[in-house]
């Protein structure tokens, strides 16, 4: 299994993305949490699951969320860096500047 890093910027991203999703409704931003954990947890069991997007960044969609997980992986050191956690209507070319 790999190790996961979550980036500062994407640890920011969910915060601010439950914090709005809270706002909307309660325990909402809770349900949007636990969903970007599970695909995080999935991408730390199976990270080259998901077709390289980006120069060598990965996406994982959410299913219920309108969210992309980025994140790269370093198989030689078995790594899984999660890059950002952005809205879809969010230009895609937004995460290069967190690399």
């Amino acid at each position: 299994m790999f190790k996961v890093i979550i980036s500062p910027v994407a640890k920011q991203n969910i915060a601010e993305a439950a914090k709005w999703y809270n706002s909307q409704r309660n325990n909402l931003g809770k349900r949007f949490t636990n969903e970007v954990n599970s695909h995080i947890r999935h991408i730390r069991k199976n990270p080259l699951a998901t077709a390289i997007r980006y120069d060598d960044v990965r996406t994982a969609v959410l299913d219920i969320f309108p969210y992309l997980i980025h994140f790269f992986v370093d198989e030689e050191l078995q790594i899984v860096v999660i890059l950002t956690v952005l809205h879809t209507s969010r230009n895609p070319d937004i995460w290069k500047g967190y690399r």
